[in-house]
């Protein structure tokens, strides 16, 4: 399996960022590879005004506090304020659908995830935008590992002590997700594929309810972000057993990787990034890049970003779009391979 991180610091040719202003198909699998364009700029004043980053989750979330730690940093370097707008709601759809109708002058962003651009276009094939017609990818923010936990009374406090447990059980061990095709359902998904055992899936409406429930002991599992895991992981409410990076995260270095715990191969890693609607002029999208990289390169944003379990990560456009192309492929076989339908 492609490694998002080896993906990101692969050199790879890519062609004029002119091309986004051009129509392309609607399967991300098409993407062409691309790069900055080195033109002079012509909005030597960008930005002159305030700016708005649409977020599609709502705040108080770890994707809304992210989004609020890179834009505070921005609008210090800018001088100019990041206004940011929560926009949650059907998986991200609200929000995408929002930023792919704004207009495309740099002033309207989107702080997109693998779930509006990747896996609603994979599970909705009538969704109101396009994920490469509708929008120009500026830059990689962060990659987010999902984090493996289980309830404490669950007798396994490894890995390979859970697939030995599953495989001794079958369909008797209950997993959470927020939602049917969310990230964390397709975490797990994949693992059930790669480990060969049956859990059964209670997808929940949200985190908070699905870490409520998983607390209580009502489903045994789960795989999310680490942002509302971690608390309970430092109590001992909830074990961590593994990260589903190729890298073990700094925010729970004694916590091994799928891959070494005992599924090689495995990798299951989100991510955050900024995008601008289609045709958004290529000299906006250079000073957005140039400034996010300056952001992220921020001893204090990095410290910040890796307290909510994010690993900070920029990237040219091309970078991003190839990272896409390749989540696109690789979700869609855990998509068709586990039979999950879009509504």
């Amino acid at each position: 399996m492609t490694s998002f991180i080896a993906l990101i610091g692969a050199a790879a040719a890519f062609v004029s960022l002119a091309s986004y202003a051009q129509p392309q198909s609607t399967d991300p699998t098409t993407y062409p590879n691309r790069t900055l364009a080195q033109a002079p700029l012509t909005s030597a004043q960008y930005p002159n005004r305030p700016i708005r980053l649409i977020v599609p989750f709502p705040a108080g979330g770890g994707t809304d506090i992210v989004a609020r730690t890179v834009g505070a940093k921005l609008t210090d370097a800018w001088g100019q304020q990041i206004i940011i707008d929560n926009r949650g709601g059907a998986g991200g759809t609200i929000a995408t659908d929002t930023a792919a109708k704004a207009a495309p002058d740099g002033y309207t962003l989107l702080f997109g995830t693998p779930g509006g651009l990747v896996i609603n276009p994979l599970l909705n094939s009538k969704l109101p935008y396009d994920p490469v017609r509708d929008f120009a990818p500026i830059t990689l923010l962060a990659l987010n590992p999902q984090l493996l936990a289980v309830h404490p009374t669950l007798p396994a406090s490894t890995v390979k002590e859970l697939i030995a447990l599953a495989k001794a059980r079958p369909g008797k061990l209950n997993y959470a997700s927020v939602g049917e095709g969310s990230p964390n359902h397709l975490a797990m998904e994949l693992f059930k594929s790669m480990t060969a055992t049956e859990m059964v899936h209670v997808a929940y409406k949200g985190a908070a309810p699905a870490v409520t429930e998983l607390l209580g002991g009502q489903v045994q599992l789960m795989f999310n972000p680490m942002p509302p895991l971690l608390p309970h992981v430092k109590s001992g409410r909830l074990r961590a057993l593994a990260v589903g990076s190729t890298q073990r995260s700094s925010a729970v270095p004694d916590v091994p990787t799928v891959a070494e715990a005992g599924v090689p191969g495995y990798e299951y890693v989100t991510w955050y990034a900024l995008f601008a609607p289609a045709k958004t002029p290529p000299d906006v999208i250079r000073v957005i890049n140039t400034s996010v990289a300056g952001v992220l390169g921020n001893a204090e944003i990095a410290q910040r970003l890796s307290s909510q379990g994010a690993e900070p990560r920029a990237s040219t456009p091309g970078q991003l779009a190839t990272l896409m192309q390749d989540d696109y492929k690789r979700l869609g076989k855990v998509i068709r391979s586990a039979g999950i339908k879009g509504d």
